[in-house]
């Protein structure tokens, strides 16, 4: 490997494959992608990459699908003349939470590939279950119950492993499938992740779990940086089989950098890797977004999709059931602060299909822009008036536990005196709140993660983050952005990060890039900050912190909070 050398990202998210090459400065040099649906839709029978038992409310993928998007999207960065012999190092994302079942004979059929027949004929007997569950799953609250029981509260269970009992979470869904398909169970040799399926084929052998990707389970204890013994005894059925999960789960890794061997020879003699291109761990895609820039302490990332998520990097552990903790991908002494909301861009699109249509085809969003943007913060327009507050929940929602919905109310402008409106506000009002409850949500569960980004108390800043990267379509939106900015700070700024939808997979490019490239002690911030750059990645949407204006915000937060008290009580998930 003269030349020099180039990295490998994947990104098995659930409805695509993608890979990415980058150079040791990070320039990318090809990609190429698989489309499950538009790909594989008719053979596999899925819908948007799963299939889906409504009956019983599982979600699944078929573990094939994934073997054959693995050969196709190589075959096609061959096709791209991509010099695949370059390749030093492999890394990449995947769905997190998803598990895949290996066989007894696993082993012996990975180490034993021949690169004139496809993954798919080679590896199907390799599974004692065909199919991964998938992240949208939730057939498991019986066993979520059990979970959360274990610590007697959903608190305690938090503190333990970052987060209460989810559905999609792993653990639970190993009990139910124990439970369930007790033979299969027996069968199983070894339990991958998705993150850690990837890494096997790749390697030609059974790849551990990665150190942030376990925290999505619901089994490893992260103040101890070990499996939970009370919770293994739960999902193995008792103390008796408590040895054979563990066996089953295998050891963590919990170096996030270097190798874990070299790529298997199948993909040396099919696709032309070289025998020297080494394997990094992998992990999940949450985890990988935060890689996909040197994400420093107090710098936050909303991605703003169908779904809305909230990303944090704090040395700080201060778990609680409402939002989820998860280690760094690479960084030892850090965690990952996660919020994820059900009810983002879906949301606020019905707001704004509420909005009077305008005569002549007018852009629907540019009508829900200037609504939010004439309307002032929390529509206050005089000292008399009263703070608006609301929730709209099309879906049941996760973050806080309500069904769906929508509820407003008004306070003082202080946040006293928080009472529910009978008659709803003109839709024009609406556009506003929506996204200012958005961001007072995030800004609630986040504020004992924020400082003085200054780092001077003297400066008399008030808490918060330090710069707000948005993420997703809505990152497209100045209105929407000027809100973000009015409610969560940002005393830097916020900025649309602009990578063309592959976070996830640059994430792991640049995380192979600083596994086999860093120096003792090097961390990954250090490393990718010094050839990371902003010109072309980043641009500044809005400047942030507003004085006068945050803290207006800050006096109602207490009322918010109070308003989803109110509201659990009447409309929690059941």
């Amino acid at each position: 490997m003269g030349e020099a050398p180039l990295y490998l990202g994947f990104d098995l998210s659930t409805q695509q494959l993608k890979a990415i090459v980058v150079q040791s400065d990070l320039q990318v040099v090809s990609e190429a992608k698989v489309d499950f649906d538009g790909d594989f839709g008719v053979k596999y029978g899925i819908e948007k990459g799963v299939l889906v038992n409504e009956a019983e409310g599982e979600v699944f993928a078929p573990v094939a699908l994934w073997l054959e998007a693995i050969d196709l999207v190589l075959a096609r960065l061959k096709e791209k003349n991509t010099p695949l012999g370059r390749i030093r190092g492999i890394s990449g994302s995947c769905q997190q939470h998803g598990s895949v079942y290996w066989a007894r004979d696993a082993g012996t059929l990975l180490g034993g590939l021949q690169p004139g027949k496809a993954l798919v004929d080679q590896l199907t007997a390799a599974f004692s279950h065909p199919y991964g569950p998938n992240w949208q799953d939730h057939s498991t609250q019986a066993e979520c119950d059990q979970f959360d029981a274990t610590f007697e509260t959903a608190d305690r269970l938090a503190h333990v492993t970052g987060s209460s009992a989810h559905h999609r979470f792993t653990g639970p869904q190993i009990m139910r499938l124990r439970r369930k398909l007790p033979d299969m169970y027996a069968a199983t040799s070894r339990i991958s992740l998705v993150s850690s399926f990837l890494a096997s084929v790749l390697l030609g052998k059974i790849a551990p779990w990665d150190i942030s990707d376990a925290c999505g389970a619901n089994l490893w204890d992260i103040p101890s940086n070990a499996w939970s013994e009370p919770l293994l005894e739960l999902t193995a059925g008792g103390k008796d089989g408590v040895a054979e999960l563990r066996n089953k789960l295998g050891d963590v890794r919990l170096d996030g950098g270097g190798s874990m061997g070299s790529i298997s020879s199948y993909f040396v003699d099919r696709y032309g890797f070289s025998s020297e291109c080494q394997v990094a761990p992998f992990t999940g895609d949450n985890p990988a977004t935060i890689l996909a820039l040197p994400l420093r302490p107090l710098d936050a990332i909303v991605s703003l999709g169908t779904s809305t998520t909230f990303l944090m990097v704090t040395p700080v552990y201060r778990p609680d059931p409402s939002y989820h903790f998860l280690n760094h991908p690479t960084t030892p002494g850090q965690y990952m602060f996660m919020l994820c909301y059900k009810n983002g861009g879906l949301a606020r699109e019905k707001v704004r299909d509420a909005l009077p249509t305008k005569p002549n085809g007018s852009d629907p969003w540019a009508e829900f822009n200037r609504n939010v943007l004439e309307t002032p913060p929390l529509d206050v327009r005089t000292e008399a008036d009263r703070a608006k507050l609301g929730l709209y929940f099309y879906l049941p929602e996760i973050v806080p536990n309500i069904r769906a919905g929508t509820w407003r109310f008004e306070s003082a402008q202080d946040g006293t005196d928080l009472q529910p409106v009978s008659a709803a506000w003109p839709p024009e009002t609406d556009a506003r709140v929506i996204v200012e409850s958005q961001a007072l949500s995030m800004r609630l569960r986040s504020q004992k993660l924020v400082e003085d980004p200054s780092g001077a108390s003297a400066s008399g800043l008030p808490a918060q983050p330090r710069r707000i990267y948005l993420v997703g379509g809505g990152s497209l939106n100045p209105a929407i952005a000027a809100v973000m900015g009015s409610v969560l700070g940002g005393v830097d700024g916020v900025y649309k990060l602009d990578v063309g939808g592959n976070a996830c997979a640059l994430g792991g490019a640049y995380k192979a890039v600083w596994a086999l490239e860093r120096r003792d002690g090097e961390t990954f911030d250090e490393l990718i900050g010094k050839r990371w750059k902003e010109e072309g990645a980043i641009q500044k949407v809005d400047d942030g912190f507003r004085d006068g204006v945050f803290q207006q915000y800050g006096k109602v937060l207490g009322a918010f909070e109070q308003m989803e008290g109110k509201i659990l009580q009447e409309a929690k998930n059941t």
